[in-house]
């Protein structure tokens, strides 16, 4: 094998000196040749795979010999080979070059003429430039590069999102210097993704003037840093492309509030209504504070009580039969040594179904969803219901085990056979960072960020623009 892949070398440099010596007449000539040279005799299956073992920028420079090799180098299976290698799943690489590459708003039927070339994808995918990202959690900030397999970063958010009074913009400048100056990077050099959460969850014309305000100023603190191109997108829509959907409802369980909300390809349905249950995060750390405090479980800090939800809470699937079980299970809390939780572990996310246990006035969170459900359905959007039959969980407490199976259970209890026949709820893809993910999607496209990003020119001619949000 070695002494196969020194003669493609020893081809590849022979070849590629004559071809920058040729005259334009005999080089197309030496094109049109159909020869392998001393690869002609070696099966096709073989020679691609010497091909896979050079690798992506030795195999490039072999399309440059002549014709025969160039159409040998194209093959679209060597290519999604080289792919299948990167960080990214293959199956999100599909999905975004498919369904997501035609940029925002996203078509809404195939266009593609021709088979995709995944060599020019691949191409293209690495001349992309590296991205910052920035998901500005409602609770949680996580910040990071496209080209890394995680963020590299957290911190506490910036904004209280349904709160827009000024002065917004040195609180934003403040924070966004803060992201970049801990990733360490100049502003100007990389494109940025920032994730929001959904707010301002109506379709009135207020609810529009204050999203708008919100977009205007975060674009405006970022090009007066000199970033050289923005893509805004709500954080729903960033979970729903992680779980490979442009259409579903997302059930977003935040830092105070979970949002139910309908998504279209890829555009929110806020005329069909987003739901909006007043339990998140903090409601569920605090009724396991409040669950301890009564058992005569001590600790030092709510940070204590958040480690005990991460590690040892779950939703019961059948609450009633769970009471009757020996549920007990320990973690050791950082500087406070080991803890011992029983009921308490499955109390705490029953809440987000019964609410009045934590004196809480609002319906159960799978109510919630079975209403976003019948507007979908009343609103007849489209001839086909599947579009809101998928439902994907995103944010840190939906991580919680148990909750994609009780939350599918009790929604099928409450719709009509007909209507819940394919409905299918899919925990959190990537965990807390989800929505992070759903930006790497996008920051990694061979379209980005042209079909993504606004640019500072462009904004401002914002009465001309659209805006992502």
């Amino acid at each position: 094998m070695a002494m196969l892949l020194r003669k493609v070398w020893e081809s590849v440099s022979t070849r590629s000196g004559l071809h920058l010596e040729m005259s334009p007449s005999d080089r197309r000539r030496f094109e049109g040749s159909s020869s392998l040279g001393e690869f002609d005799q070696i099966p096709m299956d073989i020679l691609i795979q010497i091909l896979k073992l050079a690798g992506p920028n030795s195999t490039a420079k072999m399309g440059m010999v002549c014709k025969s090799w160039r159409s040998l180098v194209s093959d679209n299976s060597l290519w999604i080979f080289f792919l299948q290698n990167q960080l990214e799943p293959w199956d999100s690489v599909l999905f975004g070059e498919t369904k997501l590459a035609s940029g925002y708003p996203l078509e809404t039927f195939s266009s593609q003429l021709t088979p995709l070339s995944f060599m020019k994808i691949y191409r293209k995918r690495a001349e992309a430039p590296g991205t910052v990202i920035i998901d500005g959690g409602s609770g949680y900030c996580k910040f990071g590069w496209s080209k890394y397999s995680c963020p590299s970063g957290r911190s506490a958010t910036f904004l209280e999102f349904g709160n827009i009074e000024s002065p917004m913009y040195p609180r934003l400048r403040h924070f966004f210097a803060t992201i970049y100056s801990r990733m360490r990077v100049k502003t100007s050099f990389h494109p940025v993704v920032v994730s929001l959460p959904i707010c301002h969850y109506d379709d009135t014309e207020s609810a529009k003037a204050s999203r708008q305000q919100l977009k205007e100023a975060i674009h405006s603190v970022l090009f007066d840093m000199n970033v050289p191109s923005v893509c805004a997108v709500n954080q729903a829509t960033l979970a729903l492309y992680a779980a490979r959907k442009t259409s579903g409802i997302v059930v977003n369980v935040g830092f105070q509030v979970t949002s139910i909300v309908p998504i279209l390809h890829g555009k929110v349905m806020r005329k069909v209504g987003v739901e909006v249950v007043g339990l998140g995060a903090l409601k569920l750390t605090g009724y396991l504070r409040e669950l301890m405090q009564q058992n005569n479980i001590q600790f030092e800090s709510m940070y204590t009580v958040r480690a005990l939800k991460e590690n040892l809470c779950y939703v019961a699937e059948d609450y009633e039969a769970e009471l009757s079980k020996d549920t007990q299970a320990s973690f050791e809390a950082a500087g406070e040594g080991w803890f011992t939780l029983s009921k308490e572990r499955f109390q705490t996310g029953e809440i987000l179904f019964r609410p009045r246990m934590a004196g809480v006035r609002a319906m159960g969170l799978h109510e919630a969803v079975v209403l976003c459900m019948d507007h979908c359905h009343a609103a007849e959007l489209t001839c086909d219901d599947s579009w809101f039959k998928t439902v994907v969980l995103s944010g840190g407490s939906s991580c919680l085990p148990g909750l994609a199976e009780r939350l599918q259970k009790e929604v099928y209890g409450l719709l009509p056979s007909s209507m819940a026949n394919g409905i299918r709820v899919i925990p959190p893809p990537y965990g807390a960072d989800t929505a992070w993910f759903g930006a790497r999607l996008i920051s990694n496209l061979s379209t980005f960020p042209e079909r993504w990003c606004i640019t500072k020119k462009q904004f401002r001619k914002k009465s001309k623009l659209n805006l992502i949000f």
